[in-house]
């Protein structure tokens, strides 16, 4: 299952017709770099499943996507855009959303990796095949409450008709550098600067990769594609294996926005929603506990409670039908239980992730960790990862960019368990990482155990 990558990512796009009522089309771009196993963030899980399909709070990461959207009415089709033949499991997913959702998927194959906004232009005439008004963009690598509709509202009321809307939210100073950072004039929210990750502080708002656009982006990203025309001979003599010197191969953020601002066409709408990237698995866990904390509004039926003859419930928990639990166990808060579970009597498992067919025998005690899909874990073990969280003390804090390595020594960070890995019985795994199909002999602390 190497098709998809820990850097693959992927991007919705809602398209609306006149009044926003005739017709809605969702595009999911499935995007992949170089090779099938280049990037280390979200390894080992991705080894296993498409990082676009991990689970988070229970459901597929692309599936909050896809649900957010389809509350939007008359929801007509989707169409995915990727660089690489549809696997299995991909194909298992679109077949479960179409039955759920009573939506047409469709997928369109890149002949390259076409950036986010080449991506969108060599398949202009997909989407404005229905006469769209506008259309969102959403990276799938981020969790948020999607104010779509509000997005909607605030288009209305600034800026022309024609006018593109970015969602933006605040970080602090330190961590804003990390994202794509938005200058706005107070008065009319409009963009009046925009640079992508700089090397000093330029603005506290940040790029949410959720966008509002309307056919006219294609105007903007068309006369990039026709300069970027001029130069590919000299580029491609410079670096002829490097596929982003190809003319088609354009970013919306560098490439396009950057262009746009000042120019009364770029518009900022700021929320005060929950907003995060999903980029590594310890920010997975962080976004776990966001949706989870929304599922009281959105999907009560999926947070787990106390019963008679069932498991002790703290916080929010979310436990798959097919699990079987011990009543004696204590689960939350934030915690996602996946297919086929077992955990036996006393487990102690928090602020974790338990994929589909993990053992967790009696006593055992799971803290800050994913465990890994049909992985064993003994009895009375102890395996515990640090948290990833945003600083708590500080409401604009996001959470850090996180690397294997700092000052030549494992970051500590949440323990991750890949596929089918045991852990022997009374032994201590701390903040380490796991490869598949390991069958250890005794504690780690700190380390990769390749």
């Amino acid at each position: 299952m190497c098709e998809f990558n820990l850097n693959c990512y992927a991007h919705v796009i809602l398209c609306f017709e006149k009044c926003y009522t005739n017709k809605v089309v969702i595009i999911i771009f499935l995007k992949i770099f170089k090779h099938c196993f280049s990037g280390t963030r979200f390894r080992p899980l991705s080894f296993e499943v498409p990082k676009p399909l991990f689970p988070v709070a229970g459901v597929p990461m692309l599936q909050h996507h896809i649900e957010a959207c389809a509350k939007v009415p008359n929801m007509k089709e989707i169409l995915l855009i990727g660089f690489y033949q549809p696997n299995e499991e991909l194909n298992r997913f679109l077949l479960n959303a179409q039955q759920e959702f009573k939506i047409s998927i469709r997928y369109l194959q890149e002949y390259a990796a076409l950036g986010t906004g080449g991506g969108i232009y060599h398949f202009r005439d997909q989407i404005v095949s229905g006469s769209p008004e506008a259309f969102f963009v959403l990276n799938a690598d981020v969790c948020s409450a999607f104010p779509l509709t509000e997005m909607l509202s605030f288009q209305k009321e600034h800026g022309e008709p024609n006018s593109f809307v970015i969602l933006g939210t605040t970080a602090n100073r330190k961590q804003s550098m990390n994202y794509g950072c938005i200058v706005e004039n107070e008065e009319s929210n409009e963009v009046l600067h925009y640079v992508e990750k700089p090397s000093t502080f330029v603005s506290d708002i940040i790029n949410c990769g959720i966008y509002l656009f309307n056919p006219d982006i294609f105007q903007h990203i068309g006369a990039v594609f026709q300069k970027n025309q001029l130069n590919t001979f000299s580029c491609l003599y410079k670096e002829p294996t490097n596929g982003w010197h190809r003319a088609e191969a354009i970013r919306l953020e560098q490439d396009i926005f950057t262009a746009l601002a000042g120019q009364g066409k770029l518009y900022v709408y700021k929320t005060l929603s929950f907003w995060s990237q999903i980029k590594s698995a310890g920010s997975a866990i962080y976004a776990s506990r966001l949706y989870l904390n929304q599922y009281h509004t959105t999907h009560p039926e999926r947070l787990a409670s106390n019963k008679e003859g069932g498991p002790k419930i703290t916080g929010n928990v979310y436990i798959h039908p097919t699990a079987n639990i011990d009543p004696t166990a204590v689960l939350g808060p934030n915690v996602s239980i996946g297919t086929g579970v077992t955990i036996g009597a006393g487990v102690r498992v928090r602020e974790s992730i338990i994929l589909h067919g993990a053992n967790l025998q009696d006593h055992c005690c799971v803290l800050n960790s994913i465990v890994g899909w049909d992985s064993t874990i003994g009895k009375w073990a102890r395996v515990e990862g640090t948290p990833s969280d945003p600083n708590p003390n500080d409401p604009y804090a996001k959470i850090d960019s996180e690397t294997l390595f700092r000052e030549g020594k494992l970051t500590p960070s949440i323990t991750i368990l890949g596929c089918n890995v045991t852990i022997p019985s009374e032994v201590i795994i701390l903040n380490s990482i796991v490869l598949p199909h390991k069958d250890l002999n005794r504690g780690f602390k700190n380390q990769i155990i390749l």
